[in-house]
């Protein structure tokens, strides 16, 4: 049997134009979480300050996380944290112009924001038995795509 697998996927021909994603996610945390988070109790130091340099980091990273991902030469990141009971929602707005869009970057900077918070917060986290059976990171989808010719 022969496989042909596709290398980075040929863009030349597409024209470049202004693309913008919006991708959103929860982390669902436990109110001592919460807490220590709101109150800056937290060891490691300001969840939203490193969880924001975590997203911004993933965002300009994502061709080396994701295979076919092309390196976009990134305009804008833009990180926002919001509380929903004791869940933390990080946004990731992303623009650039391009010939591809960045839904994958808006994506990977919410995922990677995410994993930084509960990574902060983990202590806080575990039951007795150092389990988390409560936390968990969900919902992470694009909720805006933008493409203007």
């Amino acid at each position: 049997m022969e496989r042909s697998i596709q290398g980075v996927v040929d863009i030349g021909g597409k024209p470049i134009v202004h693309r913008r994603a919006i991708a959103t996610g929860i982390v669902h945390l436990s109110s001592a979480s919460k807490e220590a988070i709101s109150s800056g109790n937290v060891k490691k130091g300001d969840v939203f300050e490193a969880s924001t340099i975590a997203a911004i980091q993933a965002v300009k990273e994502t061709p080396r996380i994701i295979p076919h991902c092309h390196p976009i030469p990134l305009e804008s990141c833009k990180v926002d944290w919001a509380w929903e009971d004791f869940a933390l929602r990080c946004t990731v707005t992303v623009s650039a112009h391009y010939r591809t869009g960045i839904e994958m970057e808006a994506l990977t900077g919410v995922s990677a924001g995410l994993l930084c918070a509960l990574d902060m917060v983990k202590s806080f986290e575990k039951d007795e038995e150092g389990q988390y059976p409560e936390t968990r990171i969900t919902d992470i989808v694009v909720s805006e795509k933008h493409k203007a010719e």
